[in-house]
């Protein structure tokens, strides 16, 4: 069995009994301990799994990793993912980019275009393209999440509804493998609600660890999308449910 093989059953096994020590895995698999150590870690640092004393547990599905870790956690698949995306966003266009750090990596690479109009709710994304000259820039008004910038609640909510614009940038901390996409914050789904409904094509940006994530909180699902911009191919069943409701997909 090969490493990503051997990895995507252990997300299984611990799925399934919430909780596999190391010794389990290594007698499971038989591979020594060294092994199964760096696969616990490899996964745990994707956000598929949490480290615990002895051996690992799942995944909280109420609270997300915090905002420092997220901000270098997949770094490379990030900034490839953005690029690709920045390519299918043409000069001239007004766009929602909404909360996440994968949104902000976006954000930099729009910087070699022209004249964007920008409405965001993320201090950060906004901070990012303030510079540009030929950019308009313009932050939703609400609550500010200290934690990580984002802004969220109900006036958030009706200044958003007050534009209709040509794309919506959209992340997510979870997509489910009944295509449900999933996040851990209500105020902040609601947000994003709004930017979907408001848009004429959305466009979500989601590494490929975002497939063996369940947060708690259901934002939507894959239907509504114009197009999935990830890192590597889906699982099959998220495959099947891109091409039954013809969402595009771009592998960066």
């Amino acid at each position: 069995m090969n490493q990503q093989f051997r990895q995507d059953a252990i997300v299984e096994l611990v799925r399934q009994h919430g909780y596999m020590s190391i010794e389990q895995l290594t007698d499971h698999f038989a591979v020594t301990p060294q092994t199964i150590r760096r696969d616990l870690n490899t996964l745990a640092d994707e956000g598929r799994v949490r480290r615990v004393h002895g051996g690992v547990g799942i995944e909280s599905s109420t609270v997300n990793t915090a905002y420092s870790t997220r901000k270098t956690l997949h770094l490379e698949e990030k900034e490839r993912i953005a690029r690709c995306l920045a390519q299918h966003i043409p000069n001239h266009s007004s766009l929602f980019i909404n909360i996440g750090t994968s949104n902000e990596v976006i954000a930099q690479a729009l910087l070699e275009h022209q004249g964007l109009e920008i409405i965001t709710n993320n201090l950060n994304v906004a901070a990012i393209l303030q510079h540009k000259e030929d950019f308009t820039v313009i932050i939703a008004g609400g609550q500010v999440r200290s934690r990580d910038g984002g802004i969220i609640g109900e006036a958030t909510i009706d200044f958003i509804n007050q534009f209709k614009v040509d794309y919506g940038i959209i992340g997510i901390s979870g997509i489910d493998e009944d295509g449900s996409l999933l996040e851990f914050d209500y105020q902040e789904v609601r947000v994003a609600q709004a930017i979907i409904a408001n848009s004429r094509r959305i466009y979500l940006a989601a590494d490929y660890s975002k497939f063996h994530r369940n947060p708690v909180v259901r934002q939507g699902n894959l239907e509504q999308l114009d197009a999935l911009f990830t890192d590597r191919k889906p699982p099959e069943t998220i495959q099947r449910l891109l091409t039954q409701h013809d969402v595009a997909l771009y592998i960066a």
